[in-house]
């Protein structure tokens, strides 16, 4: 039997393959459907069960189509955890560009920013569940996505455009590093994902409510606009 870490044996030769599956014939028609399904259920079990512990079978069943099918997108089990990975840094990404923080004065816009990545977070948990998993691998598979740090840099260069209105207009102190200050966003807002069981049941404090939430989140907000100011 094959493992989940490499393609079944044969696959690649050029013989005819056995019996093929009809739902898996359905899905080659619609290629990037099939694909964006496959990460979609894929970011769930690696974000739940880890590298490791996530089943190419489980996956497979889950997007009623097949191993072979999963194997022809993703070569491997290691290759379809990378595109999930990358894949949860793209969508992040891509809806943070949209903000339009340009048209908003420095202050307004960093909350904004705040604001957004607090939500984000908390409305895909998988996203931190993921960064995590990865963090017990050392970055050695997020190595290997080139694409991955200049997706990333957007991030960074649209505070750095926030921060450097903000010191043009004397609102902001002029030594905040931007990268700094995207890593004390990101440790503030993932709190409240990566950690509300241990802290919540510790502590016997709510971080689960709506309630608890929106204080949380103007709390995070209100910390970082004191942080940057002058």
């Amino acid at each position: 039997m094959a493992s989940d870490s490499a393609k079944p044996r044969g696959e690649g030769a050029k013989s005819a393959p056995a019996k093929t599956d009809a739902r898996e014939k359905t899905r080659t028609n619609d290629p990037d459907r099939t694909r964006a399904n496959i990460i979609e259920v894929a970011t769930h079990e690696f974000s739940e069960k880890g590298l490791s512990g996530a089943r190419i079978d489980e996956i497979a069943e889950r997007t009623h189509t097949s191993k072979r099918m999963i194997y022809y997108y993703f070569e491997s089990k290691e290759g379809l955890y990378r595109a999930v990975l990358e894949d949860c840094y793209r969508r992040i990404r891509t809806i943070e560009s949209s903000l339009d923080l340009k048209a908003k004065p420095p202050m307004e816009a960093l909350a904004q920013r705040v604001r957004f990545t607090f939500d984000y977070q908390i409305a895909n948990p998988d996203f931190i569940r993921m960064v995590m998993v990865e963090n017990i691998h050392h970055g050695e598979h997020i190595a290997q996505l080139p694409n991955l740090p200049i997706t990333n840099l957007e991030a960074i260069d649209s505070l750095r455009d926030i921060v450097a209105r903000g010191v043009a207009e004397g609102t902001m102190r002029p030594d905040i590093d931007p990268i700094d200050l995207h890593m004390s966003i990101s440790a503030l807002c993932s709190f409240n994902v990566g950690n509300r069981h241990t802290f919540s049941t510790i502590f016997k404090v709510d971080m689960t409510s709506r309630a608890a939430a929106a204080a949380r989140r103007e709390s995070v907000t209100d910390m970082i606009l004191r942080f940057v100011a002058k």
